[in-house]
C-alpha cells in the first residue's frame, strides 16, 4: 500500500482543528493530525511539501448543466453585454469569427440580462427582436438563451425549423420564446450541435470545475433542458471529475419509475423537472401577479396532481425524486403533495429517498417545516442573491422589494432543519464555490445569511448528501473518508460568522473551529493549486 504524507500546511479537518498534516493511503485519509506525528508514524511515505498552502475537502457542485456550460467557456457569452446595441455587436463579431463555426452554422449563445441593460438608444433596455437578429446574421440559425435559460431569442432560420412553432404556448413572433415554444427552440438548436462538439463542451465544462477544486457535479438534464441524447452520452463519458445524473421527467407509478431509470441510466428522477420557469423571464408561477407585468402570475408547467404522482411512485420505488422550484406558487404545491404523502406513507419513507428542491428561492417558515420534516434537500444557488438581490436589482424590480427581501433564506431554512446544497446553475452562474460561499455569507439580506462554517459545510457535505451519500465521513478530511481534497494559495484563515453572535461564539479560541480563507467583500478568494479526487489528481495548475 502506496502512502502519500502531505506536511507544512493547514488542512481543514473536524477530527484535528489545527492539523497541518494529512497521510493518504490507497486513495483514502487514514491520519490527520500534526508534521512532527506524521512523520513518526508514515517514516516510509512520500512526503508532499504543502509549503503553507491550505487543504480542503473537494467541492460538489449539485446543480450544472455541462454542455451548455462548456458552450459557453468555448462560445459566445453575453454575459457582458450592457445594452441590446452591444448584444447584436456580440452577435455580429460571433458571426465573422471562425470560431463560431465550430458546430456547423449554428450559433449558440448565451447569458444575456437585459434587466440591467441601458444604452444611447431608446430601445436598448430591452432584448433584441427577431428582425433585428436577422438583420445581423441572416440565414444562420441562432439561439439566444437568455442568462436564466428559460427564454431564448431565435433567428427566423432556427424558428423554421419547427413546423407548428407558431401553436406552442409561449411564442411571439419577434419577443423572445418561452415555456413550450422556447423548449422547441431549444431541442431544435440541440440537434445542430454535432456529438464530438457536444464531447468537447462537456469535457471542457468538467476541466473547469477541476480547476475550482470541484470533485464532483450533479448534472440536471431531461426532455426540455438538455435531450436524451445529451445525457446519454455523459453516461458514457470518461472523465475523473464524478458526475451523478439527474433526469427530469415525471412518472405515473414505481413500474414507470424502475423503467426510466433503466432506460436513462439515471441517478436520480429530479433535477430540471419544472414546475416553473424563472423570476428573470417572468415565468417562476407566482401567488401573487408580477410587480412589473401585474397581468401575469409566471406559468405552471406541473399541475398537483402530476407533482403527486411523481413524488409517491419514486418514494415506493425507493428513488430521490425532486423539481425545479422557483416561485412560491410552485412550492406551495410541492409541500402539499409533500404533507398528503407524509400521511399516507410515513415521513421514514420520504426522508429515505432525501428528495430534492432545485433553487427553493420563495419558501416561507411553514413550508419549511414541512421540508424539514419529509428529508427534503435544497438545492440553492447563493450567486443569485449575489447576481439580482441588490436594491434595485433583478428581484426588486420583477417582486417588489418586500417580497424580494424574502428569497434565498438560508438562515430560516437551516434553523428549520432544512439540508442545504449549494451550487452554480452553470451556466447560470459560474462554477466558483469560493465566490458561491462569500454570496450565502453576505446576503444583501444580512438575516438571510449563513456562516462561513455553514456555507462551506453546503458546498463540500452538503452536496454529497443531496447526491444520497451520507456517511458521516465523505466530504470532510477524516480517517476512513475518501481523499477528495483541494489544495489552495490564501491569503488569510479567518474564524468568522456570519453575524455577531456566531462571531463572538466563533472565534473564541476554546470553540475549536477550524480556519476558512477569508470571504469577506474585498479579499482575494484561493487560488487552486491542486484538486485530487479519490487520490487520482484531477487538476495540477504546476503540472505544465
Amino acid at each position: 500500500m502506496a502512502t502519500q504524507l502531505l506536511l507544512g500546511g493547514a488542512v481543514y479537518s473536524p477530527a484535528a482543528p489545527d492539523a497541518t498534516a494529512m497521510a493518504v493511503t490507497d486513495g483514502i485519509v487514514v491520519w490527520v493530525g500534526t508534521d512532527d506525528v506524521g512523520r513518526a508514524l508514515h517514516p516510509d511515505a512520500e512526503v508532499i511539501d504543502l509549503g503553507g498552502l491550505f487543504v480542503s475537502p473537494g467541492f460538489v457542485d449539485s446543480h450544472v448543466h455541462l454542455t451548455s456550460t462548456g458552450l459557453g467557456l468555448d462560445g459566445l457569452t453575453l454575459n457582458e453585454a450592457s445594452s441590446r446595441t452591444h448584444c447584436l455587436r456580440l452577435v455580429e463579431k460571433a458571426v465573422a469569427a471562425e470560431s463560431a463555426h465550430e458546430g456547423g452554422d449554428l450559433i449558440w449563445g448565451l447569458g444575456w440580462d437585459d434587466s440591467t441593460w441601458a444604452g444611447a438608444e431608446p430601445d436598448d433596455g430591452r432584448f433584441p427582436t427577431t428582425t433585428e437578429l436577422d438583420a445581423v446574421v441572416g440565414t444562420r440559425p441562432v439561439y439566444l438563451a437568455r442568462i436564466d435559460e428559460h427564454s431564448a431569442v431565435a433567428s427566423t432560420a432556427l424558428r423554421r425549423l419547427i413546423p407548428d412553432l407558431a401553436g406552442a404556448v409561449g411564442y411571439h413572433p419577434e419577443e423572445p420564446l418561452v415555456a413550450e415554444a422556447h423548449h422547441l427552440v431549444r431541442g431544435a438548436a440541440r440537434l445542430l450541435v454535432t456529438a464530438a462538439h457536444r464531447e468537447r463542451a462537456q469535457r471542457r465544462a468538467l476541466d473547469g470545475a477541476a480547476a475550482h477544486g470541484v470533485v464532483a457535479v450533479h448534472e440536471n438534464g431531461g426532455p426540455d433542458i438538455s435531450g436524451m441524447d445529451d445525457f446519454l452520452a455523459l453516461a458514457e463519458l470518461d472523465h475523473p471529475v464524478e458526475v451523478r445524473r439527474y433526469w427530469g421527467q415525471a412518472v405515473t407509478d414505481a413500474d414507470h419509475a424502475r423503467e426510466l431509470m433503466s432506460i436513462t441510466r439515471a441517478d436520480a428522477l429530479g433535477g430540471d423537472l419544472f414546475i416553473d420557469g424563472a423570476i428573470g423571464s417572468h415565468t417562476a408561477w407566482l401567488t401573487e401577479p408580477y410587480t412589473d407585468d401585474p397581468h401575469t402570475h409566471g406559468i405552471s408547467y406541473l399541475g398537483a396532481e402530476a407533482i403527486r404522482d411523481h413524488l409517491r411512485a419514486c418514494t415506493i420505488a425507493g428513488i430521490q425524486a425532486g423539481f425545479h422550484v422557483i416561485g412560491d406558487a410552485a412550492t406551495g404545491v410541492v409541500v402539499g403533495a409533500l404533507a398528503d404523502l407524509a400521511d399516507e406513507l410515513g415521513t421514514p419513507a420520504l426522508a429515505r429517498c432525501a428528495h430534492r428542491l432545485e433553487h427553493a428561492e420563495m419558501v416561507t417558515a411553514a413550508d419549511a417545516e414541512v421540508l424539514a420534516r419529509c428529508g427534503v434537500i435544497a438545492s440553492m444557488q447563493p450567486l443569485f442573491d449575489a447576481e439580482w438581490g441588490g436594491p434595485g436589482d433583478l428581484y426588486d424590480a420583477r417582486l417588489g422589494a418586500p417580497r424580494a427581501a424574502t428569497l434565498n433564506d438560508f438562515a430560516m431554512l437551516a434553523r428549520t432543519g432544512v439540508a442545504l446544497s449549494f451550487s452554480s446553475d452553470a451556466p447560470v452562474t459560474a462554477i466558483d464555490p469560493w465566490s458561491t460561499i462569500r454570496a450565502a455569507v453576505h446576503h444583501h439580506q444580512p438575516a438571510n445569511a449563513i456562516s462561513a462554517r455553514g456555507a462551506f459545510a453546503a458546498t463540500t457535505r452538503g452536496g454529497w448528501r443531496a447526491g444520497g451519500v451520507n456517511d458521516g465521513v465523505t466530504g470532510t478530511l477524516t480517517p476512513g473518508a475518501p481523499a477528495s481534497y483541494a489544495v489552495w494559495e490564501v491569503d488569510d484563515l479567518v474564524v468568522a460568522g456570519s453575524h455577531e453572535k456566531v462571531q463572538r461564539w466563533s472565534t473564541d479560541p476554546r470553540s475549536r473551529v477550524p480556519a476558512l480563507p477569508d470571504v469577506s467583500p474585498g479579499a482575494e478568494l484561493p487560488r487552486c493549486v491542486r484538486t485530487v479526487h479519490r487520490g487520482r489528481t484531477l487538476y495540477d495548475r504546476d503540472a505544465g
